[in-house]
């Protein structure tokens, strides 16, 4: 059998063992210390002039704890995208606030700006306005952030960025996790960057940051002795995986460039393939392309999603279907939906396909003769 070929592998670039290193050789393998505070920096200096970072040991802690920050309490309602991985919207419950889902549009596959707003119109008539809203910048394509925050700012519901894949995507050079209040970063270990696990909490507020950090190490007040006066979390990131974030952030660039070299591959080799589609860039919009994705009509290419996902699976190779809406999901069936089901379609059509920055011309050519195959029958 050929080889295994991987949606999304870690991709180490060398430095990160000496950052380890470091760590072992000074004994600062714990949940505090210089690699942290050095990541917490770097990523700073690479969003903005004005950002601050709090490393946890998730993306979802971060979300978890900008809720709290926040003030959603029991009862409240959260706007939340639906298309997107359920770690955007479990925090919600986490709280025992109520998600509201909204539906994608097909420019950018991320929350609609229309439904976003009769979906605050509509609950602010049944006497619950939101306490947030969380839109998701998917497969690393930003969300209408200009629209969702000018929607945002008319009826004063915070923002929180989860730009969980989009680390390094724009809109007319401005960042992704840098529009809301707070964003969120993730670092699992698919992500264009990784820390083996792990995540950020990120905002231009330094309040919003530094309570952040003060939960995520159980709420200890200042104190000779243990004392607390707030429910803390065990969410932050060790020194030794901070290391790996360090070297992680040398070749973050490169990475992009090896994530959006992908992109054109594939949209080469497959711009005749009959009903294969991809989402691309609108104007001003840059995406790091952290997945290469693929939207498939089985009418005019003769062949379902699945049937691809299918062939791809017999000859070694992973795929994974779009992000299956949280509306459709059993766990939050019952939740507010707000849309007309492009989401549902862009999950019964859509495929991820191989998309690491460590992948070789072999790897993606495998991937399309793979497709060609399948296509020739």
């Amino acid at each position: 059998m050929n080889s295994k070929i991987w949606l999304s592998l870690p991709h180490m670039g060398g430095g990160e063992q000496e950052f380890v290193k470091q760590a072992f050789d000074s004994n600062w393998v714990a949940p505090l210390g210089p690699n942290v505070e050095g990541f917490e920096l770097d990523i700073a200096s690479f969003l903005s002039d004005q950002s601050h970072a709090s490393v946890l040991s998730s993306g979802t802690a971060a979300i978890h704890l900008a809720l709290i920050l926040l003030g959603v309490q029991r009862g409240d309602e959260v706007i939340c995208q639906s298309m997107t991985f359920s770690a955007s919207a479990n925090p919600i419950l986490y709280l025992g606030a109520t998600p509201v889902f909204i539906d994608s549009e097909r420019d950018t596959w991320n929350m609609d700006p229309e439904f976003l707003e009769e979906a605050i119109k509509d609950r602010i008539r049944k006497g619950k306005k939101p306490k947030a809203i969380i839109p998701v910048h998917l497969y690393g394509m930003p969300a209408k952030m200009d629209q969702i925050m000018a929607i945002a700012g008319q009826y004063e519901i915070p923002v929180i960025e989860d730009a969980a894949e989009a680390l390094g995507s724009s809109i007319n050079n401005k960042k992704c996790s840098t529009f809301g209040e707070i964003g969120v970063l993730s670092f699992n270990g698919n992500k264009i960057i990784t820390t083996s696990g792990g995540g950020a909490l990120v905002s231009k507020n330094p309040i919003y940051v530094k309570e952040a950090t003060f939960l995520a190490t159980q709420a200890r007040d200042p104190a000779p002795h243990y004392q607390h006066s707030k429910i803390g979390y065990n969410y932050r990131l060790s020194n030794i995986s901070a290391g790996i974030g360090r070297g992680q952030m040398e070749v973050l660039p490169l990475r992009i460039k090896q994530r959006r070299d992908n992109f054109s591959y594939y949209t080469k080799e497959l711009k005749d393939f009959p009903g294969i589609t991809f989402v691309y860039e609108p104007n001003g919009y840059y995406s790091n392309r952290w997945l290469t994705t693929i939207l498939v009509d089985a009418e005019s290419a003769g062949v379902s999603r699945e049937d691809i996902r299918l062939k791809l699976e017999l000859e070694n190779i992973e795929s994974r279907p779009l992000w299956k809406p949280m509306h459709l999901q059993p766990i939050f069936k019952d939740y507010p939906f707000y849309g007309n089901g492009i989401a549902q379609q862009l999950f019964n059509d859509g495929l991820c396909l191989p998309s690491g920055s460590n992948l070789t011309a072999t790897q993606l050519s495998r991937v399309v003769d793979c497709l060609r195959g399948l296509y020739s029958k």
